[in-house]
């Protein structure tokens, strides 16, 4: 299968899983009274509701790295198509909800993005916009060759990648991280009120500096298998 079909198979695979995660959360919204998480009391106790969200979380997770696994051909192509269908379901997710129920009403909602170890709060707009730059990464990995690129200032756009992603947890953790020394209650009830957009702003911008590096090489390689193919054809 070439790797645009491979491409639409995982968006595919990814827009149905977001279909699922939809409709699950929406039974699970309607059951605790919840369609709007943002309200006071989040995270009422039924039976045994936590344990088994918090399982199906991680289940999540490993259906799409399981497909990331299935559709690449070696480890650049296969992170690819991992952060492609993880891109796709969490942008499609809120898209589904909003059909079934019209939640969210705006981008800026309050949302609980995801509970381990400690429950994520955020706008949607956050969780959106990286899940856009995944996408766009994971497209250029698994759809473009890269030209080479220096082992340090590789190695430096990665760790200043990786800077942004732990920076982008701590903002979405930070309320909770806050009342954490409190207990477990605490964290449970925990409403945040004002989000740290300054913060997540720098790392959506250090997150995006090894998605600029990728493309940039990528486009180098292009150019320059353009030039060698003109110049083949070129008479003598």
């Amino acid at each position: 299968m070439i790797s645009r079909k491979r491409w639409l198979v995982v968006f595919v695979y990814a827009l149905a899983m977001a279909w699922v995660e939809s409709a699950v959360v929406y039974y699970l919204r309607t059951m605790i009274n919840r369609l709007d998480p943002y309200q006071a009391n989040p995270f009422p106790t039924i039976g045994g509701l936590a344990p088994v969200e918090v399982a199906r979380e991680a289940a999540t997770l490993i259906m799409l790295l399981a497909v990331g696994l299935l559709a690449g051909h070696s480890w650049r192509t296969r992170l690819g198509y991992f952060a492609i269908g993880f891109g796709v379901w969490d942008i499609f997710y809120y898209v589904f909800l909003k059909l079934i129920c019209g939640w969210p009403h705006s981008a800026l909602d309050w949302d609980i993005l995801f509970l381990i170890p400690l429950p994520w709060w955020g706008p949607v707009l956050a969780p959106v916009l990286i899940s856009l730059l995944l996408v766009l990464w994971g497209t250029v990995l698994s759809q473009f060759e890269s030209a080479p690129a220096p082992f340090r200032p590789r190695m430096a756009a990665a760790g200043m990648g990786l800077l942004g992603a732990l920076l982008a947890l701590g903002v979405f953790m930070a309320d909770s991280l806050a009342a954490a020394h409190l207990g477990r209650e605490a964290v449970r009830n925990v409403l945040p009120i004002r989000f740290l957009w300054p913060q997540f702003c720098a790392a959506l911008l250090l997150m995006s500096i090894p998605v600029m590096q990728l493309v940039w090489n990528s486009s180098r390689k292009t150019r320059a298998n353009l030039k060698t193919g003109c110049l083949e054809q070129e008479p003598l």
